[in-house]
This record gives structure tokens, C-alpha cells and sequence, in this order.
């Protein structure tokens, strides 16, 4: 079975990591993710190491990564890496995917132009 984690930055402001685990859930209710999770780098809970965890008692052998990170900066290329690879050797046989950050996503372009269409 597959699982799925949001992996976003953390905030001290609670409600902007509430605000990633909003777009989780939606993301998991639309895309038919029976098992999600969302994770953090700093500040919020759970980790990625904690959120992986907490999918693999639901039979858990494969987990999606999606980096919630506008551009491929060090996080997304030094940092996430790192913290997969701790996951991996803490779990062998689990696989895990990591899917680009949302930078370059055609959709990017909509959604700026949406932004400034409600500015008009």
C-alpha cells in the first residue's frame, strides 16, 4: 500500500502548518489517498521521520514524498535527501519517492495569475 506525505517547511505559527495540513487532507480526499500524512523540517509535528512511522502500522511499503516548497532550494536538495536516506536505512526495504517541489508545475502560472486577478 502506498502513503503519502506532505512535507512542508514549519512555522512557529501554528496556523500556517495548519494551513499545510489543510492542503493535505484536500489533497488526500481528491486524489484518493486512503493513507496521508503531512510532515514538517522545523518547528512543526511531526517530522518526516515521525510521519513515516506513523503510516507503516497501516501495512505501509511504499511512500510519495511531495515536497511543499515553491522552488528547489537546499531544503528540497540537501536537507530532504538526508532525512530519506536516515529513513531508509532505518526502514530497508521501504520504498520511498520524492516527487519534485511545486516549482515548475504549470499549474504555478494559474495560480499567480489568480492572485492577481483578486487584486484587481
Amino acid at each position: 500500500m502506498t502513503g503519502y506525505v506532505l512535507f512542508g517547511h514549519g512555522s512557529s505559527v501554528e496556523s500556517a502548518n495548519e494551513a499545510v495540513r489543510r492542503v493535505a487532507r484536500d489533497a488526500a480526499a481528491r486524489g484518493g489517498w486512503p493513507v496521508f500524512e503531512t510532515a514538517f523540517l522545523g518547528m512543526g509535528k511531526p517530522d518526516l521521520a515521525g510521519a513515516v512511522d506513523s503510516l507503516l502500522p497501516g501495512g505501509v511499503d511504499r511512500v510519495i514524498v511531495i515536497p511543499y516548497f515553491l522552488t528547489f532550494g537546499s531544503h528540497v536538495e540537501r536537507d530532504l535527501p538526508a532525512l530519506v536516506d536516515d529513513i531508509r536505512r532505518a526502514h530497508p526495504g521501504l520504498q520511498i519517492d520524492v516527487t519534485a517541489p511545486l516549482d515548475g508545475h504549470p499549474s504555478m502560472v494559474e495560480v499567480v495569475l489568480d492572485r492577481a486577478k483578486e487584486a484587481q
